[in-house]
């Protein structure tokens, strides 16, 4: 029997779910200090990318550029970030950040910088509005 996709306990906590994708499930980490999107495969056991087929890498490449596109078309960020560390959320998941030179943390990683300001109801709307017109 082949084990079912279940997403990280951490992940389901710190994030909103946006859509699915062909492979992967679009989240928004819940913080309104940065536009911070991960793509996670939905495939049960992923560690690493390499974990992946060769076609599903290829899908995953293809899925981070369009989220890459995204980003620059709804927030034209300074920089994009994108890393897939794994470190203390162990599922493969990839890291898709809008940064800007005068944000919080710029031009240091934004983990840890300082606590998540969770979405209110009106900015996730109008970020889910500009998400989805893009």
């Amino acid at each position: 029997m082949t084990a079912e996709f279940v997403l990280a306990p951490e992940l389901t906590r710190d994030c909103i779910e946006i859509t699915d994708w062909p492979l992967c499930k679009v989240l928004l980490m819940n913080d309104s200090q940065y536009p911070w999107f991960i793509l996670v495969p939905r495939q049960a056991g992923l560690k690493e990318s390499i974990d992946l087929s060769d076609a599903d890498q290829l899908i995953l490449m293809q899925e981070s550029a369009k989220l890459c596109r995204l980003l620059q078309d709804v927030f034209s960020p300074d920089k994009l970030n994108v890393a897939a560390l794994g470190n203390m959320v162990p599922q493969l998941h990839i890291h898709h950040i809008a940064r800007y030179k005068t944000d919080a943390a710029w031009p240091a990683p934004v983990w840890g910088k300082s606590p998540a300001k969770p979405y209110s109801s009106e900015q996730l709307a109008q970020l889910m509005a500009a998400f989805n017109q893009s």
